[in-house]
Formats: C-alpha cells, sequence, structure tokens
C-alpha cells in the first residue's frame, strides 16, 4: 500500500520501509510521529486531503543538507563581491505503516515543522 503525503511544502510518495529527507520536523530521535496531510491513498484520491488517513513514521536523525555556494559579483565601478553558504536543516525518518482509515485513534504526536511549533508555543505563552 501506497500513500502520497504532504509536508514542509513538498510532496512524498511512501510506502512502509521508506527512508526519507524531509524539512525540519520539531521532533528528537527515536519518536514516533504521524503525518496526517496525505493527498492519496493507493486508489483514493483526496479532495484536497483522503480524511482519516495516516502516514506513521520514525525519526532516525536530524541532520544538514549538503553545502550550497551562493556567489554574487557586482561589475564595473562597484567591485564588491559576496560569497555566502548554506546548509539546509532536515530530518530522517523511517515510514513504518500506512494507515488508511482510524488516524485519530492511534495517539501517536503529529509530525509538524519548527515553524509550527515555534507559532505553537508563542500563542500558548500569551
Amino acid at each position: 500500500m501506497f500513500a502520497v503525503l504532504k509536508t514542509g511544502g513538498k510532496q512524498y510518495k511512501v510506502q512502509a520501509g521508506d527512508v526519507l529527507r524531509v524539512e525540519k520536523l520539531d521532533a528528537a530521535a527515536g519518536d514516533k510521529i504521524q503525518f496526517n496531510e496525505i493527498l492519496m491513498v493507493d486508489a483514493t484520491v483526496g479532495a484536497p486531503l483522503v480524511a482519516g488517513a495516516a502516514v506513521q513514521a520514525e525519526v532516525i536523525d536530524q541532520i544538514k543538507g549538503e553545502k550550497t555556494i551562493s556567489y554574487h559579483k557586482r561589475r564595473r565601478k562597484h567591485s564588491s563581491q559576496r560569497t555566502r553558504g548554506h546548509r539546509q536543516q532536515l530530518t530522517l525518518v523511517r515510514v513504518t505503516e500506512v494507515l488508511a482509515s482510524g488516524a485519530e485513534g492511534t495517539g501517536v504526536k503529529a509530525a509538524t515543522g519548527t515553524a509550527d511549533a515555534r507559532r505553537a508555543a508563542h500563542e500558548t505563552a500569551k
């Protein structure tokens, strides 16, 4: 059974046993998480999401991606240049189970990005 899930602004086609590198999630290594934004499960297509479907996964590690170099050079009179590097923060997860229904009663923590976690913490502090 396969599913198409959405996280970090990207879509992934997954099945049990797959290892994914997704945008950083608010979870530690060894945590069990659940992706609730499921766009498709086998032949069932959501409008826009499949109700009651979920993908459960285990967090393997928090990693950084490959380094990308950004170089800017201004020609002629200005003669300045700037080089900057960036390494994207990622979360390595292993998909353990694809649920076509019954996602509400599992009791597994929902997968949220770090921006969502900061926003929720800010709202509870008020």
